[in-house]
């Protein structure tokens, strides 16, 4: 997209594609719209909503993708629409939600809203998932696009608001952090770890030592003390030729909210 592609099918496919390869439902075809249906269920196992059959299922996406090259709707109203027919649709065996709300940031940035993919409005929709939830079925069920399009509004504002809260705490950590760093490591390297750390708050511990710019065993070293002081902690000891996998907890506090 950095080079101008435009959203399309085969690159809903290919994100699909790493997503699943790399994380839950590896077994649930990758990469590929679905081939048999599918439906939501609740936590009873009651089927709530059964999505387009596989046998429609390529004419749905073929007019969700030429709304999307065509449409002259404002940018939100456009990514709210595109999200519910998106999920309307569920074109995947699994992973439909986490692609589903992928499409709202990349469709905002390709409609020059935000300046880089880096909105995510899943706290959002988790917090109010039952509300999510009855809106979308309000569309399906009764036609109502006013209530979907003033919900969807309103969780940009909201999400917004929370992400901006989030970007002033980081700025004060980091500030704050210089001090500790400064302290911590005594070196004139303090400054790099900490941008390295801000930067990949979660890393191999191969990548900091190889690829941070410190001295190798000047990283080394430090990558021992921040782990001492609990400032980093392990995600996966180290086994093998595989490096150990640490995460850089204050920064991840932060974000994980």
């Amino acid at each position: 997209m950095k080079d101008g592609y435009p959203l399309s099918q085969s690159l809903i496919k290919g994100i699909h594609q790493q997503l699943l390869s790399f994380g839950r439902g590896a077994s649930k075809s990758p990469g590929r719209f679905k081939n048999e249906q599918n439906y939501l269920a609740d936590k009873k196992k009651k089927i709530s909503f059964i999505p387009i059959s596989p046998e429609k299922l390529q004419e749905g996406l073929d007019r969700l993708f030429q709304y999307i090259g065509q449409s002259t709707h404002p940018a939100l109203i456009k990514t709210g629409l595109t999200h519910i027919e998106f999920e309307a649709l569920h074109p995947f065996k699994d992973g439909n939600g986490r692609i589903g709300r992928m499409l709202i940031t990349l469709m905002l940035w390709s409609l020059g809203t935000i300046s880089a993919p880096h909105f995510y409005i899943s706290g959002y929709l988790e917090d109010n998932k039952d509300l999510y939830i009855d809106t979308m079925r309000k569309v399906s069920g009764h036609g109502d696009w006013e209530s979907w399009c003033s919900f969807f509004l309103e969780a940009v504002e909201q999400q917004a608001i929370r992400n901006l809260s989030i970007a002033e705490d980081i700025k004060a950590l980091y500030e704050n952090m210089k001090t500790v760093f400064s302290d911590a490591l005594s070196s004139k390297w303090s400054v790099n770890v900490l941008d390295f750390l801000f930067t990949n708050p979660v890393f191999r511990n191969n990548k900091f030592t190889i690829h941070s710019g410190i001295p190798t065993a000047s990283a080394a070293r430090f990558a021992r003390v921040l782990l001492e002081k609990n400032i980093i902690v392990a995600l996966e000891e180290a086994s093998g030729r595989r490096p150990a996998l640490y995460s850089f907890e204050p920064l991840m506090k932060l974000v994980r909210v």
